[in-house]
């Protein structure tokens, strides 16, 4: 079974989570701040991170993007007790996979986790295998590695969905509703503008010039369409 990072400051929320997934099957590690929860994302075990907004030393939001900043496509699930949409859309754009806002149920998390962990699975999303190269760029579907002019680059797994969801699509113009019910899952994001967060971070990886895409161009008013 996956192993998870459960990031947490409430003891009796951490020790609730990590119980309940020890109970599924799951092995567990807990910290109970920001500094102690990145030192253990950094050892290279962990397959998924539950990872709480507000925490002591280093907040949620500082831990996602210092993991980001690092290359690292660890899945990340933030919790935050606030409802307000923009800890949504930051930890979002940061480059967190999913979020889930408390109060939640231990079956509501557990299924965030496992539909990450699908998508975030080499194999996830693949639409025929094999290299797909596009000019400086190229991606092995089969072992999940992405090159831009021969050098590898570090695609979060939502970046490498989006990917494969398009080549999948290729020629096709693809709604950012579409991509929202596709690649995140859920149709309760309220935001599509999440979307254009992801496709310009990813534009930022795979195009030459990312001011002038030549692989994702926008299709005014309806969405997206992958021509490489």
């Amino acid at each position: 079974m996956p192993r998870v990072l459960i990031v947490e400051d409430d003891h009796a929320m951490a020790v609730a989570l990590r119980d309940g997934f020890t109970y599924e099957g799951f092995e567990v590690d807990t910290a109970e701040d920001g500094e102690r929860g990145l030192e253990l994302a950094r050892n290279g075990d962990t397959d998924l991170m539950i990872l709480d907004l507000m925490l002591p030393k280093k907040s949620g939001l500082e831990v996602c993007k210092c993991l980001r900043d690092e290359g690292s496509s660890l899945p990340i699930i933030m919790l935050t007790a606030r409802g307000q949409e923009i800890d949504k859309v930051l930890g979002l754009k940061l480059g967190a996979d999913d979020y889930v806002t408390k109060p939640f149920s231990f079956m509501e998390l557990r299924a965030r986790v496992d539909a990450v962990l699908r998508r975030s699975a080499p194999d996830s999303g693949r639409p025929n295998g094999g290299v797909h190269e596009f000019g400086s760029f190229s991606v092995d579907l089969d072992h999940h590695i992405a090159r831009k002019n021969g050098d590898e680059i570090a695609l979060t797994p939502r970046e490498f969905h989006l990917l494969n969801h398009f080549i999948a699509h290729r020629g096709e113009v693809v709604t950012r509703d579409e991509l929202l019910d596709s690649v995140w899952g859920y149709d309760t994001i309220p935001f599509t503008r999440t979307v254009d967060t992801h496709i310009a971070k990813l534009r930022k990886k795979i195009e030459d010039d990312p001011s002038d895409p030549r692989l994702i161009v926008t299709v005014h008013r309806l969405g997206y369409k992958f021509v490489g």
